[in-house]
């Protein structure tokens, strides 16, 4: 058992608690809903001409041919990023599952390459290795084209509370609950099993046994006791298009040294999913860890910093600490992702790293943007697990679509 699953198992929150966190909340010491995220600098900056004297960025014009090469690249293109408010508008489907109840879910991911290309999602060949003990469970299209869903309810009526621990070490936190919680049989992670090839698709559920009328919030103001908490709009039938829509908070990351954004949707660990704003599946949990790009494997690799720099306008922050003091968004390391990669999986093994003390005494302490710089501070003695031990899974997967890259 992770130290992490340890600090998640908080029980019954008392009264004085969920005080302490609403205060802390209106006092901006939670984290934020929606954090705006840190694209790179405008190449006007250090010039002197504004931008508007610029031409359009070579990027654009390579990345018509050859999006690998250079940014922004939208990736998840079923979606549409909105970068002054850090969200994400997806198509909004609605399934049934077999007791009949509503299931109102989003598609970001599939094994499927050429519905990933007609449909806009983001496809991850290693996702085909996810049917491990309750990882994926079943679905069934319907005549209508809809999917009945093996049941798995997901109560979305817990408030989402999180108090921050004392000092500078704000992780772990005190108190960590999440607004959201899976059964045993949830999993986003779906095969639909009558379709050719039994492709396997990334389908949150943002919303269970409810109707379209009660999930009326178009414009915002979103009740999130029926709702997933990184929900900032959503509309079943959104009167421009007829379509439904949901809008949801990203968080900024890095893969690579390219700063991007995914959204943060469910996790095995009932902390870090009330850190993520996201659903508690413990399901998910059954993924391999430790693997990453083995033979088989359906995971990638996440690296997350405990102890990082702290300070709102800190150019280094990054980490936990940070992230729970309500400083902004944690900033953490991830591996592939889509046109950088071909390892890319929106299930990502949680490997989580502490600065040494030697470490931050010699000043070494700064933020970390590229998988093999943060695993050479690690062969380095840098970065360690936790008091000391060694630098690895803690045995936690967290479901994390990616949305786009900004380089």
């Amino acid at each position: 058992m992770s130290d992490l699953a340890a600090w998640g198992r908080t029980g019954r929150v008392t009264a004085v608690l969920v005080t302490i966190a609403a205060t802390a909340l209106a006092l901006g010491v939670l984290p934020s809903q929606a954090d705006p995220p840190v694209p790179p600098e405008p190449p006007s900056t250090g010039t002197d001409i504004p931008q508007t004297y610029f031409g359009p960025p070579a990027s654009e014009s390579f990345s018509e041919n050859n999006e690998s090469l250079v940014g922004p690249v939208q990736l998840l293109k079923a979606g549409t990023f909105n970068k002054k408010a850090g969200t994400t508008r997806l198509p909004l489907y609605l399934g049934h599952d077999q007791n009949g109840k509503n299931v109102w879910f989003i598609l970001t991911d599939t094994t499927d390459q050429a519905n990933a290309d007609a449909l806009g999602l983001n496809f991850s060949a290693k996702l085909a290795y996810a049917n491990v003990g309750d990882a994926v469970r079943d679905a069934a299209l319907q005549a209508d084209g809809s999917l009945r869903f093996e049941t798995a309810e997901v109560d979305f009526s817990p408030r989402r509370v999180v108090v921050p621990g004392d000092g500078p070490n704000a992780f772990p936190p005190k108190v960590a609950r999440p607004g959201s919680v899976g059964d045993a049989n949830y999993t986003p992670y779906v095969q639909v099993v009558n379709a050719p090839g039994s492709p396997i698709y990334n389908a949150p559920v943002v919303a269970y046994d409810v109707t379209a009328r009660q999930l009326n919030f178009c414009k915002g103001g979103v009740d999130h006791s029926l709702v997933h908490d990184r929900v900032v709009k959503i509309c079943p039938k959104a009167p421009s298009n007829g379509q439904g829509t949901v809008t949801l908070d990203t968080t900024t990351i890095f893969s690579f040294a390219k700063p991007a954004e995914y959204i943060s949707t469910e996790a095995s660990d009932p902390v870090v999913a009330a850190l993520d704003n996201g659903t508690f599946a413990p399901a998910i949990g059954d993924l391999p860890v430790g693997r990453d790009d083995s033979a088989f494997s359906a995971i990638e690799r996440l690296f997350v910093t405990a102890n990082g720099p702290t300070g709102k306008r800190n150019p280094q922050r990054q980490g936990l600490n940070s992230a729970v003091l309500g400083q902004g968004d944690p900033l953490h390391v991830i591996g592939g992702i889509p046109t950088v990669s071909n390892d890319y999986s929106p299930a990502w093994d949680l490997n989580l790293g502490f600065w040494t003390d030697k470490a931050i005494s010699k000043g070494y302490r700064a933020r970390i943007i590229d998988e093999f710089q943060y695993l050479d501070l690690v062969a380095g003695g840098f970065i360690t697990g936790e008091d000391g031990k060694p630098f690895g899974s803690t045995g936690i997967v967290v479901n994390c679509p990616i949305i786009l890259r900004f380089l």
